[in-house]
């Protein structure tokens, strides 16, 4: 299985995002599944920092160890896919990043059993180019 992100365009112009030099140089990122409690954490991640600074204690979240990737995923995220890099596309000035899904963790207040998850309980964020989403509830036609 394959999942792809879109780091986007770094803040100083002509370079790129950390993520994407950090996916570059270790073939491996993690991409967690946000709820809403965490919105806040979020937007800040997504701040022009220095490389150096850690992100984690910045946005106020605990790093959990990677099961197969040596990245970490954040603790409070319900949801996290571990990945190892497949490739990077360059699309106009922005990249589109796919990665080989190599472990997935679902927290058991996210499980709804039968392979499906119950997204009232814990309100998953869409990150929308700067503007944030709420998933509505789960229906069926």
């Amino acid at each position: 299985m394959l999942l792809s992100i879109g780091p986007g365009v770094g803040e100083r112009e002509g370079t790129v995002k950390d993520t994407l030099v950090n996916i570059r140089e270790t073939g491996e990122f993690v991409i967690n599944v946000v709820p809403a409690v965490l919105a806040a954490s979020m937007q800040r991640s997504s701040a022009d920092v220095a490389s150096e600074e850690d992100e984690f204690e910045l946005t106020g979240v605990t790093p959990r160890a990677g099961i197969r990737v040596n990245v970490p995923s954040v603790l409070e995220s319900p949801i996290a896919f571990e990945l190892t890099l497949d490739q990077v596309i360059q699309v106009g000035t922005d990249h589109l990043v796919l990665g080989k899904v190599e472990h997935v963790r679902v927290d058991a207040e996210a499980y709804a059993g039968r392979y499906k998850i119950v997204i009232e309980s814990w309100q998953p964020l869409a990150s929308l180019a700067g503007d944030y989403a709420l998933m509505k509830p789960a229906f069926s036609v």
